[in-house]
């Protein structure tokens, strides 16, 4: 390996079984490079490649720290914003609960650990473990919930994070996948990423349209659908799990180009 590699963040892809994996590794030095190669020697599939962007399924990881490797199924961590109480069910702020509720009942997830400041429940969706998360702090502190969950699975929140909201800003059941971005002026995500000290994470926003001239904000957010809009709503909240299993499935850009598009 040449030595510009040296203290780098590499890529690492290791094909077995026919299934692509992928790992994370950090080499510091020569001795970390050393023990790499002896854990792998016996693998003629493998390449390491420096900011590379994964060509398939990601579906495992590894890290070298401290000339130790260890091998992990992917976990990601799929939270979706909203206020407690059963006064606030559907209402606009709370489709991101509402999302999570029917990944919960898809993949027969039980959503019921108290938890972390959340409500949280583990399970595997396809060959990837994950938390389904629902804040319990009330939408403004959202961020509360998310860093302590976050901080005890030990995730990298640029990759395994995933949240689903609510926004003003989109037509009613408008779905915008991004990998990164600002708050927009949506507390709860201006919350996570005061906790967090990142805008890069995962999100999907869903559209519960426009606040009428006139109207307040708080109340327009916290105000129940019509049982048109419900049915629009829970089509929506239906594909924005599907983003999700494909996000995981295969990667965010996919997600971007399937989901991104006028309804």
């Amino acid at each position: 390996m040449p030595a510009a590699a040296y203290n780098k963040k590499l890529t690492l892809f290791v094909v077995k079984n026919r299934r692509l994996w992928k790992g994370v590794v950090r080499l510091k030095n020569k001795m970390d490079i050393l023990f790499f190669n002896r854990q792998f020697e016996s693998e003629p599939q493998i390449a390491l490649i420096a900011d590379e962007k994964p060509p398939a399924r990601i579906s495992h990881r590894v890290s070298s720290q401290q000339a130790a490797l260890t091998w992990g199924i992917s976990m990601y961590i799929i939270a979706g914003l909203g206020n407690p109480g059963n006064q606030y069910r559907n209402t606009r702020h709370n489709v991101g609960f509402a999302a999570v509720d029917y990944l919960a009942d898809r993949y027969q997830i039980d959503i019921g650990e108290v938890k972390h400041k959340a409500l949280s429940g583990k399970g595997r969706i396809g060959s990837d473990r994950v938390v389904l998360v629902k804040p319990m702090t009330f939408m403004n502190l959202s961020g509360e919930a998310i860093r302590q969950i976050t901080d005890y699975y030990k995730i990298d929140v640029t990759e395994e994070l995933i949240v689903i909201y609510d926004d003003i800003d989109l037509p009613p059941g408008q779905l915008r996948v991004r990998k990164k971005g600002s708050a927009g002026g949506h507390n709860g995500i201006k919350n996570i990423i005061a906790q967090l000290g990142t805008e890069e994470f995962k999100r999907i926003r869903i559209g519960v349209g426009e606040k009428p001239k006139g109207y307040d904000l708080a109340d327009y957010v916290l105000g129940h659908f019509s049982k048109e809009e419900s049915v629009l709503m829970e089509e929506s909240c239906q594909r924005a799990a599907e983003a999700v299993c494909m996000i995981m499935e295969q990667d965010i850009d996919a997600a971007m180009n399937a989901y991104n598009k006028k309804v």
